[in-house]
């Protein structure tokens, strides 16, 4: 399963979508204004204290920077009030700094959200036994933190008058989807729940802001966000599946590269669409992540552009030498910048053309950590404020390289959003 219902929880097992808790959109904050910075930081921490008030500390792993941005349509489409604001108490994430962080219904239907997909997604891993959820006091533990996070998130949704069984419904049937699906399958027939179920979100976001004549809009544009999610989640895995194999929808479906960057940029044209009959009172960090961002995502999933401070995905310099290395491209049209890591094949350590470290190669990429591995690291990056202040930092499931994600940068290329009248 991918997309949406897959880039949220995922991380809390093994991070291997690319993320460590956040999503799709997660946003260099050097692009990013003081003031929007610090609205994005409002958001992201709101949810996250979110989870704690209303599900407990444990809950907070499920924050991501997806699952925020339910948050930040609901208030953008409300007055702001002095009670839409609150300071938080130090925390490790912020450097130990105090900050003014979103609190009210937005960020709860954003908690009730993140919980229940989270909550969806364990039960899949313990149905495929993967990693250590093979064991089965592990598993039974994990059912165990599953079950609990979907009456918690349902309770919370049923307050905020959101039948979180909607989401529930799209993950049933994702699975059964998949099985059916088969080369000459439809891509979007493969995305419809992680559709389904985003729309759902977006829509009641204007249910909890008054704004009735807003759901038909907000319904699009999260379907279209959906489709979004699932497709770059398909694009960024595409090796890593096809190295374990595990069902990718674009190698299932015989989907190319090209077939799937003109289906994203057919969708982000669509919620620019799909935005601009939305009533907002303030859209400025709405039309940033969902307009600005959104389309920095897409480039950096397909390896086109992105921001000078995100050394992943960025065009890597060509190596002389080895003629499978260049512009940041494996074999294949792949964005891999390793040639695909498996012994044998070209590019590949032990491959034609692969040079080892020493003579100018790069070296093999590293292996991925367990469960157990992970969280241990997870801890250590988060009580040494690595996660939001380290320059650079590698992902504790992953073992991808990072940035801080509010670090201080005095780097003079910095870019800014762009004057459009979008």
């Amino acid at each position: 399963m991918n997309g949406w219902l897959d880039t949220m929880p995922d991380a809390l097992l093994n991070d291997s979508r690319g993320t460590v808790v956040f999503g799709i959109v997660r946003p260099c904050t050097h692009r990013l204004t003081d003031g929007l910075k610090t609205e994005w930081m409002a958001h992201l921490c709101g949810l996250c204290l979110a989870l704690r008030s209303d599900h407990g500390q444990f809950a907070r792993v499920v924050t991501n920077y997806d699952g925020l941005i339910v948050s930040v349509l609901t208030e953008a489409q409300t007055e702001r009030t002095p009670a839409s604001r609150r300071t938080a108490g130090p925390c490790p994430l912020r450097a130990m700094r105090t900050a003014p962080v979103a609190r009210g219904e937005g960020a709860r239907l954003a908690a009730a959200v993140s919980l229940v997909l989270a909550s969806a997604k364990v039960r899949d891993h313990v149905a495929d036994r993967d990693g250590v959820l093979a064991r089965k006091p592990v598993a039974a533990a994990a059912r165990r933190v599953a079950a609990g996070w979907d009456r918690a998130g349902a309770r919370t949704g049923a307050e905020l008058g959101f039948d979180t069984a909607v989401l529930l419904d799209a993950v049933d049937r994702q699975t059964g989807i998949e099985a059916l699906a088969g080369p000459g399958t439809p891509l979007l027939t493969v995305t419809e729940p992680t559709e389904t179920a985003t729309a759902a979100a977006f829509a009641h976001t204007a249910v909890l802001a008054g704004r009735p004549e807003n759901m038909a809009p907000l319904a699009e544009a999260g379907k279209l966000f959906g489709r979004l999610a699932h497709l770059l989640d398909a694009v960024e895995d595409r090796e890593a599946d096809a190295a374990s194999g595990a069902w990718n929808p674009l190698t299932g479906t015989g989907t190319s590269l090209t077939q799937a960057r003109r289906l994203a940029d057919d969708a982000l044209h669509g919620i620019r669409l799909a935005l601009r009959d939305v009533r907002f009172v303030d859209d400025k960090l709405v039309h940033v992540l969902l307009a600005h961002e959104l389309r920095t995502s897409v480039d950096r999933a397909f390896g086109t552009t992105t921001c000078s401070h995100q050394g992943y995905g960025a065009p890597q310099p060509p190596q002389h030498g080895n003629p499978y290395q260049g512009g940041g491209h494996g074999p294949n049209g792949s964005n891999n910048p390793y040639g695909g890591g498996n012994p044998g094949v070209p590019g590949g350590p032990g491959g034609p053309g692969w040079l080892p470290p020493q003579f100018g190669g790069e070296p093999p990429k590293p292996k991925r950590r367990g469960f157990l591995a992970g969280c241990a690291v997870f801890t250590g990056l988060f009580c040494t404020c690595q996660i939001c202040c380290a320059k650079e930092y590698e992902g504790p499931w992953s073992r991808k390289k990072r940035e801080g994600c509010c670090r201080d940068c005095d780097c003079p290329d910095c870019c800014d959003c762009c004057g459009c009248d979008c």
